[in-house]
């Protein structure tokens, strides 16, 4: 007896994953956190793939075993049981053919029908659980045909046989059905995808720990990159990267020594030259002191005869005279600046009134009538009055020539920040406030206005100012731990704040 075997193409149904199956949240915006999401995701692919194909080749090989058992029983039973009857059997004879073979198939929990050429199945099989019209159509053609379906919510195997005479190929026309649940092997191939899933996690977080040792192997480089570039911001420029390897990260390392030796050998050579202008800068202005000293008492002299000359000369007169007086100003400034740079310039501080020595200033360079003053009288501080002179004279003098009048001069103390009492015994600070009614400043202008030499106005290259008042004044405040600040007033104007640590006493700088 043959079997021709069809077997439908098995439907997975896959459970809904367990909440232990999710991964968990992890920050994503660190590169080792991505290096080690996208490592576990591929282990979990991985998974999840062998998973899925053991979970096929296994239930198919249960189901093929269950198959080929059931067939072989079958044909057993009916071995042994169907020559004892003669046919064309009655519908009593097969209904006790049918008791007979369900009684030997037991243990296979099966449901058997017969059925003798064109007659009924033996007993009536339940429309909800019948035999499939087509496997019956194969059968009576003398095909043994079996499959696999989905009957009353579980997986059923009909099985259909053609019995033949003994010895012979000649159909007898007695055709036999089986139907076998396979409960049980579902129930197995359940416990197989459980066994899946138990197995599946621990391998996914075991990934972790290559994952994390993985990305910290591809991390040490670009770690030591930040170290290294955080040195070099700090001003280390001799930092270097040791270069191991021959990958992508090793060709970083070498681009980065060659980036910072370059870096170093221009820093040093951009200090050299700094150093080279400054010294020309001093040494030239020491060296103009003198031929202008001379210069200038002769100028001097002339300036006073001026009135007898004519008009052409007098005029030439004058002209060398202011001209004069404007490269001698630029030099004392060339010197003051120079001496900043060199670290010579000192403080010589002393008790003062700053009220008296505010308006001494504007006193003596005829300004009391053109700038409006608010100054506190009994407010004393430590201070180095030569240069509050300078500070305060340069803003002044700033306002009136490129501001608006009237120009206010106003000074206060205020209390000094949380964090200022450690370093200001007093827990007070002076402000000097220099304001004008102008234009205000131009907002591109305002980061640069202390600059060296710089003039908002290229049109003024040749006015009296040398471009350096802002920048000794900024080096003075900076002599007396304070701050110069330069903003715009929103009623207009510009308005210069000077920010210093009130010292009274015996305070020392």
């Amino acid at each position: 007896m043959t079997l021709a075997v069809r077997r439908s193409r098995p439907r997975l149904r896959w459970p809904a994953l367990p909440a232990r199956w999710k991964l968990p949240r992890l920050p994503v915006g660190g590169l080792r956190a991505r290096l080690v999401v996208a490592f576990l995701l591929v282990a979990a692919l991985s998974a999840l793939t062998t998973a899925t194909l053991t979970f096929r080749e296994a239930r198919n090989a249960i189901l093929k075993r269950t198959q080929d058992t059931a067939v072989a029983a079958l044909r057993s039973q009916i071995n042994s049981q169907v020559p004892d009857y003669t046919f064309p059997a009655g519908q009593d004879k097969l209904r006790e053919l049918s008791r007979g073979l369900t009684r030997g198939g037991e243990s296979q929990h099966w449901i058997i029908h017969v059925r003798y050429k064109d007659g009924p199945l033996v007993p009536a099989a339940d429309p909800k659980v019948g035999i499939p019209k087509d496997l019956q159509q194969r059968v009576a053609s003398g095909v043994p045909a079996l499959q696999r379906m989905d009957m009353d919510g579980g997986l059923w195997l009909v099985v259909g046989l053609p019995v033949t005479y003994y010895g012979s190929d000649e159909r007898s026309g007695l055709e036999v059905y089986a139907q076998l649940p396979l409960h049980d092997d579902e129930a197995n191939v359940q416990a197989l995808v459980e066994a899946a899933q138990s197995g599946a996690v621990p391998a996914v977080a075991l990934a972790a720990v290559p994952a994390l040792i993985a990305a910290r192997g591809v991390l040490r480089p670009v770690r030591e990159l930040r170290r290294a570039s955080r040195k070099i911001a700090a001003g280390e420029l001799d930092t270097r990267l040791k270069v191991t390897g021959r990958d992508e990260l090793a060709d970083l390392s070498r681009t980065f020594n060659e980036m910072a030796e370059a870096l170093e050998e221009n820093v040093a050579e951009l200090r050299r030259m700094e150093a080279n202008s400054r010294r020309f800068a001093a040494d030239v202005s020491h060296e103009l002191r003198t031929p202008l000293a001379a210069m200038t008492a002769v100028v001097d002299v002339l300036d006073d005869d001026a009135g007898s000359l004519d008009p052409d000369t007098a005029y030439a007169v004058r002209l060398i005279s202011e001209e004069t007086g404007k490269l001698a100003r630029m030099v004392e400034d060339l010197m003051e600046i120079s001496r900043f740079d060199a670290g010579a310039a000192a403080l010589h501080l002393d008790e003062v009134d700053v009220a008296e020595t505010v308006r001494k200033t504007l006193q003596a360079r005829g300004w009391r009538e053109k700038v409006t003053a608010d100054l506190p009288e009994g407010l004393r501080a430590r201070l180095d009055t030569r240069r509050i002179d300078v500070v305060v004279a340069n803003l002044v003098g700033n306002a009136l020539r490129h501001g608006g009048e009237p120009v206010t001069v106003g000074v206060r103390a205020v209390e000094a920040s949380a964090g200022e009492p450690a370093e200001n015994p007093t827990g007070q600070r002076l402000l000097i406030e220099i304001a004008d009614r102008g234009k205000g400043i131009d907002p591109e202008v305002l980061p640069h206005v202390f600059d060296r030499f710089f003039k908002a106005d290229s049109a003024r290259a040749r006015s009296e100012g040398s471009g350096l008042g802002l920048a000794i004044t900024l080096e003075n405040v900076r002599l007396h731990d304070g701050t110069v600040r330069a903003a715009n007033r929103p009623e207009g104007g510009a308005v210069f704040t000077v920010d210093l640590p009130l010292r009274t006493g015996g305070e020392d700088a």
